[in-house]
């Protein structure tokens, strides 16, 4: 029987010691920090944001769980420009069917509708290793979020 083992890499509210980690991620396998390439943003919604250079995506998620949690068994290899890492933590659970529906609802992501998050598969570096992972990202909106800066991307 195959492994339901996948990855989830957080930056913001589902980080430990935040305020959504007890309700969406205490069911977490493992915690640890991790870094990926892109850029976090504060939002003025209250809440933070991660863009990540189109090429980096791998697979946009979808409304099959399982299948997108057999998307991380790939080897992966990475590089990790230092002007453009986003630090947040990378968890591992093992119930794609109960966890993703949940993270996915937090998050506002309906596979294949218009969202401000979506949740993609891309290289995660944690403890020395290159891994897969799912992520919840924006495309760069319309505004300017960085105070008298332009989007880097």
């Amino acid at each position: 029987m195959e492994s339901s083992l996948f990855n989830i890499f957080v930056y913001g509210t589902l980080k430990r010691g935040q305020r959504n980690h007890a309700p969406y991620c205490d069911g977490a396998l493992d915690v640890r920090e991790a870094e990926v390439c892109g850029w976090l943003y504060d939002l003025p919604f209250g809440f933070p944001a991660l863009v990540v250079p189109e090429e980096t995506i791998l697979a946009v998620g979808t409304g099959d769980y399982a299948g997108d949690a057999g998307k991380q068994r790939s080897e992966v290899r990475m590089i990790l420009p230092s002007k453009s890492v986003a630090h947040g933590e990378l968890l591992t659970f093992d119930d794609p069917k109960a966890q993703l529906p949940a993270l996915d609802g937090l998050e506002g992501f309906r596979p294949g509708e218009p969202g401000l998050y979506q949740r993609v598969l891309i290289p995660v570096h944690a403890d020395g290793e290159s891994l897969l992972a799912w992520a919840y990202t924006v495309e760069r909106p319309a505004g300017n979020y960085l105070p008298g800066g332009e989007w880097p991307l």
